[in-house]
């Protein structure tokens, strides 16, 4: 498994409150900052103020304001510093939309979005070193350059990446705040009832398998997380459903449906690679596995995204086709369930 697929997307910003003292003398907010964030440079600082990232008792402000007795400071930084070398490769993007200050890209199933532990080549950011090799935010030593959220390595979809240091920052804010709007397809076991509604469960890492996670019932450990959804289609002993995030946790929709006996289909860490639903003739378990065949993977994309552009403010909406593997697996099964023999 990747290592970056067990990185929950809020911990992309870092996130700090402070109370200033009694005793406190004026101050300019970066140098007060500055002081008590480690490896954080005032520009970082001064980036995050300039794009709206730092509030004094909830209010934004620049780097110039100065701190006062009891201020409270609330700031979100995006990207902790570089930990590994970036290698630039030439590897072909899926470019959906691009300009001076945001790319989207449609990621290909298998591809690891930054490198970490085990993917050091090959990745997204791998690609985006070279594709921006020009621009001064992928030289500037962060260890994930651009990006702003992800997607698993076996999940499919749309991307935005920031091109520039205030893009970012303002993008981050975005994600962090959840003013995003994520929209998710895919194909589960079984037909969730109801067909439209809501799986809340707090999110960590099992206490069992670290690579994995799961959902905390009592609520005492882990992350909230809540995922809305609508079954799309019926397929018979799987569905098509949409999935809306309101949060942004390692694995979410991926345990989320597991954990109510709906998981994945061809989702191999959450119990999705069995064959769930069905009957036991050889022929339906044939028909099963060359589903399998076709859709080495958990059936996920991240079908639209639609966000706030960091510097016109305008709303911006894309959308993308489900992948050849999950539209033949859907075909499939629509042929199976008609009745007719599957191709």
């Amino acid at each position: 498994m990747a290592e970056e697929d067990l990185v929950d997307q809020q911990d992309l910003f870092e996130h700090y409150r402070f109370r200033a003292d009694p005793g406190q003398s004026l101050l300019r907010i970066d140098k007060f900052l500055s002081d008590r964030l480690q490896n954080t440079s005032r520009t970082r600082i001064q980036n995050a103020a300039n794009a709206g990232n730092i509030l004094v008792n909830n209010i934004q402000v620049k780097p110039n304001y100065r701190v006062k007795p009891g201020d409270i400071v609330q700031v979100v930084l995006p990207n902790p510093p570089r930990e590994i070398d970036l290698i630039p490769e030439n590897i072909p993007l899926n470019i959906i939309y691009e300009d001076d200050d945001v790319l989207v890209v449609n990621k290909d199933p298998g591809m690891v979005v930054h490198p970490a532990y085990g993917n050091y080549t090959g990745t997204l950011v791998n690609a985006l070193m070279w594709h921006f090799k020009d621009l001064p935010l992928f030289n500037s030593g962060e260890n994930r350059p651009g990006l702003v959220h992800r997607i698993d390595k076996n999940t499919s979809g749309i991307l935005v990446i920031a091109k520039n240091e205030f893009a970012l920052n303002r993008l981050s804010k975005q994600f962090f705040d959840r003013t995003t709007d994520r929209r998710y397809n895919a194909l589960v076991w079984g037909t969730p009832d109801p067909l439209e509604g809501t799986i809340c469960g707090n999110v960590g890492r099992s206490v069992k398998d670290r690579k994995i996670m799961q959902v905390f019932k009592d609520g005492d450990d882990g992350k909230p997380a809540i995922t809305h959804y609508k079954v799309i289609e019926d397929l018979g002993y799987i569905s098509l459903v949409e999935c809306k995030l309101e949060t942004g946790r390692t694995h979410q929709i991926r345990v989320h449906f597991s954990y109510i006996k709906h998981p994945l289909f061809n989702d191999e860490e959450y119990g999705g690679n069995q064959i769930l639903k069905g009957t036991t003739f050889t022929k339906y378990q044939q028909f099963i596995r060359n589903c399998f065949k076709i859709l080495p993977r958990q059936a996920l994309h991240a079908k639209s995204l639609s966000f706030n552009h960091p510097v016109t403010g305008k709303r911006l909406s894309f959308d993308s086709e489900l992948p050849d593997d999950m539209k033949q697996v859907i075909d499939k099964w629509r042929k199976y369930i008609s009745g007719r023999e599957p191709v």
